[in-house]
């Protein structure tokens, strides 16, 4: 388990019951081990909130959608500190999680093997 700012505890509870489609849509996939590991949704790790969390192989999955927009270089700077913690991030589009589930699992699932 990673250090992370617990005034963001409350946060990713709160995050956890809103959801949105697409979030909603991956962890249906994601939840139980149906990947052969377990996810955690709304994880909190140093001053970030991480969409989804496999702590066995330190993977980060985020979904892009209209909130990223414009916000490259802060999402630059999220990855690069849960790299430098050892983490692996993947980066989705909320469209692409809408459009094309079946390849994004298969790139997931794909990740998974190789960490």
């Amino acid at each position: 388990m990673h250090d992370y700012n617990k005034q963001l505890k409350n946060f990713a509870r709160i995050n956890r019951k809103a959801g949105n489609l697409s979030e909603a849509l991956l962890w249906n996939e994601l939840k139980q081990r149906k990947m052969g590991v377990q996810f955690k949704r709304q994880r909190p790790i140093g001053n970030y909130i991480a969409d989804f969390y496999c702590c066995e192989k330190k993977l980060v999955i985020e979904i892009d959608g209209w909130s990223h927009d414009n916000k490259y270089e802060q999402d630059k700077s999220r990855d690069e500190y849960m790299e430098s913690l050892g983490i692996h991030v993947l980066r989705i589009s909320d469209k692409d999680v809408k459009q094309d589930m079946s390849n994004i699992l298969i790139w997931i699932k794909h990740n998974i093997d190789n960490l």
